[in-house]
């Protein structure tokens, strides 16, 4: 009896920590690489119009784009690294490396009879990662691998009310899959250990609104807020090996669960003292308190698997960025800026998939105009992560961790 109590907890807290995995499509696994100028400005744009990727900065500021029509692809590729170690004993490990790549497609079109308007389509991955440790590392039982991915596809419709006010709204259809292994700590006859395996889907829809203020030539203000996307989960499935006379109390299942993806506010402010300077401030404000629980419903349940209402307790967090772009010459542009990431992840909540700190960025960039229509983009990121000890209260691990990770970006603009 107390071995299969025992048993019950630890799959529990495999669904509990994989499932807050896929809740994170933010926080820790937050993207915020949506422009490739933008990027290179610490990720500012709210309050400046700089290009299509205003659809996702402020589509208010998308009406005050001279060019009539216009098609953006970006990509950019992070290295993160992550160190896990254990004071107590010395233990030190990391993930194995790998190179994330979010995607960005912005299409804009002006209507030449309706000067005012101007609709764009938004394609890009806010939110997603992949970690994988060892299979035999210290914290297997919690996790082996996880991989995350999302897209969110977002019509927009700007329309300039006179030369200084622009407002624009966008659609935001949400979509993404995740898979995770887990190691489970029960040998066969053979000596293997026994694997967790999850994988599911999710789908949501919110909005994207925005206002852009021009108060004179030299200073701008933008306001822009991405709702709460709340997605579901049906029909994931929960598959797992276990000796064979343990495999009745872990059948192969599905599961379903509602998520609430955090709303975001942004106050941009712009200053362009000169025609060839610009700076930039944006206060991002990320609504995770939403995220205070997990609850997930199993289709099938035994005395060993019952449903899961687990606490998180995530807090509100803010974002402050800084930003600047400088014009060289006819050809070339060049930019700089930082930025301040505070954690939503309290004491007591971290997770070697979720090993969430307050984190430094500082950020280069540079623009190229091949010719008039093409104009080519890039950025450099670096991410500094501040060092973080926690013991996690469901799962009661405890270890130190500190990220990092370069993060290079290229785009590609034609104009016309």
């Amino acid at each position: 009896m107390v071995y299969f109590v025992v048993m019950k907890k630890l799959f529990v807290l495999l669904v509990i920590t994989s499932l807050s995995c896929l809740t994170l499509f933010g926080g820790g696994f937050q993207i915020n690489l949506q422009g490739q100028k933008q990027t290179g400005m610490g990720h500012t744009g709210t309050g400046l119009c700089l290009d299509n990727a205003s659809i996702l900065f402020n589509p208010g500021a998308l009406s005050f784009l001279d060019s009539l029509k216009g098609i953006y692809i970006g990509a950019s590729f992070i290295m993160p690294r992550t160190t896990y170690l254990d004071y107590k004993t010395g233990y030190i490990t990391h993930p194995e490396k790998h190179v994330g790549t979010p995607l960005t497609l912005y299409a804009v079109y002006k209507f030449k009879k309706a000067k005012k308007w101007n609709c764009g389509l938004g394609i890009y991955n806010p939110f997603g990662s992949k970690v994988q440790w060892a299979d035999d590392w210290k914290g297997n039982a919690l996790i082996r691998e996880i991989d995350l991915k999302t897209f969110f596809i977002q019509p927009t419709a700007s329309y300039k009310i006179n030369d200084r006010i622009g407002i624009g709204a966008g659609f935001v259809y949400a979509t993404g899959s995740f898979t995770l292994r887990k190691g489970i700590p029960l040998q066969d006859s053979l000596g293997n250990y026994g694997e967790a395996s999850l994988e599911g889907k999710a789908s949501g829809y919110g909005f994207n609104a925005g206002i852009y203020f021009k108060v004179n030539d030299k200073f701008s203000v933008g306001i822009d807020y991405r709702s709460q996307v709340t997605v579901n989960v049906n029909g994931g499935s929960a598959d797992f090996s276990t000796p064979s006379s343990l495999a009745y109390k872990f059948p192969n299942t599905t599961f379903s669960t509602t998520l609430r993806l955090p709303q975001v506010a942004t106050l941009g402010l712009g200053y362009v003292p000169n025609d060839k300077l610009k700076l930039a401030l944006d206060i991002n404000f990320i609504g995770w308190k939403s995220y205070d629980s997990l609850v997930i419903d199993f289709a099938d349940n035994t005395d060993a698997l019952e449903d899961v209402h687990s606490a998180r307790m995530y807090k509100n967090s803010y974002i402050f960025r800084l930003g600047a772009q400088y014009t060289l010459n006819e050809k070339w542009t060049a930019r700089c800026g930082a930025y301040y990431d505070m954690t939503p992840v309290q004491a007591g909540y971290l997770t070697p998939e979720t090993p969430d700190a307050d984190k430094l960025g500082i950020t280069i960039g540079a623009s190229f105009k091949v010719t008039k229509k093409i104009h080519i983009d890039a950025s450099f990121l670096y991410i500094e992560g501040k060092e973080r000890t926690d013991t996690n209260l469901e799962t009661n691990f405890t270890g130190t961790y500190k990220t990092r990770a370069f993060v290079p970006g290229v785009s590609i603009e034609f104009v016309f």
